[in-house]
């Protein structure tokens, strides 16, 4: 909205420092993204060392993925109170302490605080605040600044695989946790990248703010002592200060409430094939560099998806209509893991590994830049605070769901038919939904235009007093003076 723009500097700059933010982005979200992820290269051996089932390993990434994702609104909260260089700085630390105590964990339970709970607190407090500043350096080139920043969980993902692998050979997963503790610490580094935009906006929206509050405070006063105590109090109400920083009022708008829900669903399926993929190749027989080697041509094919989505989802004919693009991302992947029970051998994960990063990088390109195009800048900090919290339930039941079925069935084809089966329900929601919310948004825009040409048609002088009578019978007493007023100059005229 056009208030929420007073005090601002004229415009995102689209360029210039934001490439260096796009950089620390590329960074933080590359860790956020493809950490938990990378992680599964530890699950069979430390399954193996605490004699844990398929379901309760899974609990760690999906712990950890649920409070990346759940602690999104804290996130946009500090983000909104403190910045998105701050936050992403302590994030970075709170990643490294929590990976560093986990090499200490002597039971499950204690990697599921460490690795899931703190790590993954660590992780949101890089995310949102990364995502949110893309925003505010990039208007017209948002779209590929969104898609080479999302790059880097592919990029991470990919080196990751093997890293970790040779880490576990060398060090075991205690020295491993270890030294990734230390390398998560870069995250500080990308934080400090993020320069504020435009210094003095800040300082001129507070000065016109606080002079407001001041005159409202003085007017209240004068009419009426006994009030500005209410108002005080009123102001320290606990909901108006939490709905300062997120918008509720997104749950009445139609676009925001179709992405929500559609989002909800397709995250039941979205993380699982991706944790279980490495430990599927490692029970099929495949040797451990070989099944690392999986996540590596994944993060391969998604690394250049992802760009490539972005300049995509930025040309003239894909951008009014983005919503669709990615509806058919979200079905393309679910495709992808109903097939996947077909590939029986390597050279079949390799061939479903490349499809897979390839619909994989298509739906985290634009997973936020639909998001914004629904919602506008101005209220996607509170949008993506909201959006993540609803998500992390289906998040945490996800993997679960997906080791539970391999614990029940003894094979893994029933978790990627689930995960599929899921994902194209959510991407059929989502098409048929957004045409249902194009046609609404066209018809309220014609009837808008309708009502704007409406008062511009000629009036003659006749129906202009058959108008002003009329509305002078309607509005009732209050009008009886001007009435009175207006006949007693008719008679005088009538007179003279």
């Amino acid at each position: 909205p056009a208030p929420a723009e007073a005090g601002r500097v004229p415009g995102p700059p689209d360029g210039g420092w934001g490439w260096v933010v796009v950089f620390g982005a590329f960074v933080s979200i590359g860790f956020a993204y493809a950490f938990p992820k990378g992680l599964a290269i530890f699950f069979k051996e430390i399954q193996d060392f605490f004699g844990t089932s398929y379901s309760e390993i899974a609990w760690v990434s999906s712990i950890m993925l649920a409070t990346t994702y759940g602690a999104g609104p804290i996130s946009s909260i500090l983000v909104n109170r403190y910045g998105s260089r701050p936050v992403v700085m302590f994030g970075g630390l709170l990643c490294g302490v929590g990976m560093i105590s986990a090499a200490f964990c002597t039971s499950i339970l204690q990697l599921y605080i460490c690795v899931g709970f703190i790590t993954g607190f660590g992780l949101a407090l890089n995310l949102q605040p990364s995502v949110i500043i893309i925003g505010k350096y990039f208007l017209k080139r948002r779209p590929i600044a969104n898609g080479l920043a999302m790059a880097g969980s592919p990029v991470m993902l990919c080196t990751l695989a093997p890293l970790n692998q040779f880490l576990f050979d060398n060090f075991g997963w205690r020295g491993s946790f270890l030294i990734l503790g230390a390398i998560l610490l870069n995250c500080c580094v990308a934080g400090a990248l993020f320069r504020p935009v435009g210094p003095g906006t800040a300082l001129v929206k507070t000065q016109v703010t606080e002079e407001g509050k001041d005159a409202l405070k003085g007017k209240i006063t004068e009419d009426n002592p006994m009030e500005n105590k209410t108002e005080e109090e009123g102001e320290k109400d606990c909901f108006e200060k939490v709905n300062q920083y997120l918008d509720f009022s997104l749950f009445k708008h139609r676009g925001f409430l179709i992405y929500l829900i559609g989002n909800v669903l397709m995250f039941l399926g979205f993380f699982a094939p991706i944790v279980f993929l490495a430990p599927y190749a490692k029970h099929t027989g495949i040797d451990e560099y070989s099944a690392a080697f999986l996540l590596s041509i994944l993060a391969i094919v998604d690394m250049v998806a992802r760009p490539t989505t972005g300049i995509i989802a930025n040309s003239k004919w894909v951008r009014p209509r983005i919503q669709y693009f990615f509806s058919f991302a979200i079905a393309f992947n679910g495709a992808c893991h109903l097939l996947c029970p077909l590939a029986s051998s390597y050279t079949g994960l390799v061939v479903y590994s490349s499809f897979f990063g390839l619909a994989f990088g298509m739906v985290c390109a634009m997973l936020f830049e639909t998001l914004m195009d629904l919602v506008g800048a101005a209220r996607f900090t509170s949008a993506v605070g909201l959006v993540t919290i609803a998500e992390c339930c289906t998040i945490l039941l996800g993997p679960p769901i997906g080791g539970i079925l391999i614990d029940t069935f003894g094979d893994y084809k029933y978790m990627f038919i689930k995960c599929g089966a899921v994902m194209v329900l959510a991407g059929t929601f989502l098409f048929i939904m957004n045409y249902y919310n194009y046609r609404m948004l066209a018809k309220e825009e014609k009837e808008r235009k309708a009502k704007e040409e409406a008062p511009k048609s000629v009036r003659t002088e006749n129906e202009g007093k058959k108008i002003w009578n009329k509305d002078s019978t309607q509005d009732g007493p209050e009008l009886e003076p001007l009435r009175e007023k207006g006949e007693g100059l008719k008679k005088e005229m009538n007179g003279t």
